[in-house]
């Protein structure tokens, strides 16, 4: 049996990441948040009772599959800031999760920290997801998000005619239901 752990597993069908970035559109008064969803998500974890990611926790999201209301955006970001043709993956590598109590429960929620290394592009930084987990028999629902600037992970900022401003944050969210597969 080996030491007491959890395991949990990304069901795609029924989790999606996003981004949103505060615009400035030409001709429009207020500024507004581009919202880019990719449904295309696939991973695990395997946590000790104290909340360490095991050895092949991970995460990935393809960015070629980020979507928004504009395909001109979706283009742009595809073709020059994120480069997904070299780059297709963003891969989140877990450390550590901070406020789960082990076994873990059927039910309830907890607020937690996701901690652990974010690669986008060629570019590894250390992130802190902030969420909540709501434990529902077999299964885990996951709302976290992150944020980091633009030059976080050498990434250019949106040039475009009909965009006067792209704010420099980027706010990742997730939404991920995962299977309960080891309490």
């Amino acid at each position: 049996m080996g030491l007491a752990q959890s395991r949990l597993e990304l069901i795609p069908a029924q989790s999606e990441a996003r981004y949103r970035v505060r615009e400035q559109l030409a001709g429009i008064n207020f500024p507004t948040d581009a919202v880019g969803v990719s449904k295309q998500v696939q991973g695990s974890v395997r946590l000790d009772r104290n909340g360490r990611a095991l050895e092949g926790s991970r995460f990935a999201v393809d960015l070629s599959a980020l979507t928004s209301d504009e395909a001109r955006r979706d283009n742009y970001l595809r073709r020059n800031t994120l480069n997904t043709a070299q780059f297709p993956l963003a891969e989140f590598v877990p450390k550590e999760v901070r406020g789960l109590s082990f076994p873990l429960p059927q039910s309830g929620k907890a607020a937690v920290q996701i901690v652990g290394d974010l690669k986008i592009r060629d570019v590894v930084r250390s992130v802190t997801w902030e969420g909540e987990v709501e434990f529902r028999g077999d299964t885990a629902l996951l709302q976290a998000q992150t944020r980091f600037t633009f030059r976080d992970f050498g990434l250019v900022q949106p040039r475009v005619l009909s965009v006067l401003s792209v704010d420099e944050n980027i706010r990742l969210e997730v939404s991920f239901t995962l299977r309960v597969l080891e309490r």
